[in-house]
């Protein structure tokens, strides 16, 4: 088989919860999960764009429930939407409790992520929307795009009123 260009915009991660990742309630420490999920976002968006990624910002991580220790974690990932040298990662958690045959959506979050070389933004080129489910995960990452920058304007003006007293 000879190479090819790998344009994959999915990537699923599966990783078993050792006791070292346990915090002090005995459940998976949120570090932990974060580090796993900006690891995901990373391999998911390297891979689709071909150069190494750096994560911008991280939106909606909102731990909906404990993750256990000795449960199975499968962290989904994929590519929603694409910029020049940004694209957004969604990350969805599937905890599977192995011996109770039993899975819950734990969280999930968007991860910006720049594609970079030699220290400069590179362009990531398009993701391929298959379907109808794949155009709402665009439209919804361009609306959330549109909010961060609208916050960080507000933002940038409070600091600029807040230097001018």
């Amino acid at each position: 088989m000879g190479e090819r260009e790998l344009r994959e915009k999915r990537l699923t991660m599966t990783v078993l919860m050792t006791p070292d990742k346990a915090n002090f309630s005995g459940n998976v420490h949120g570090g932990e999960m974060l580090k796993m999920l900006d690891e995901v976002a990373y391999a998911c968006g390297s891979r689709f764009c071909g150069h190494y990624v750096v994560t911008l910002c991280v939106d909606q991580v909102v731990f909906r429930e404990p993750v256990r220790i000795g449960e199975l974690v499968t962290l989904l990932a994929q590519v929603n939407y694409t910029g020049r040298t940004s694209m957004e990662v969604g990350v969805k958690v599937i905890a599977e409790d192995i011996t109770g045959r039993t899975c819950r959506h734990t969280n999930s979050c968007y991860f910006t992520m720049v594609a970079v070389e030699d220290g400069r933004s590179v362009p990531v080129g398009d993701v391929e929307l298959e379907n109808d489910e794949d155009e709402a995960r665009w439209e919804a990452a361009k609306a959330r795009r549109e909010f961060r920058r609208e916050v960080e304007r507000r933002s940038q003006e409070l600091r600029s009123s807040r230097q001018a007293r």
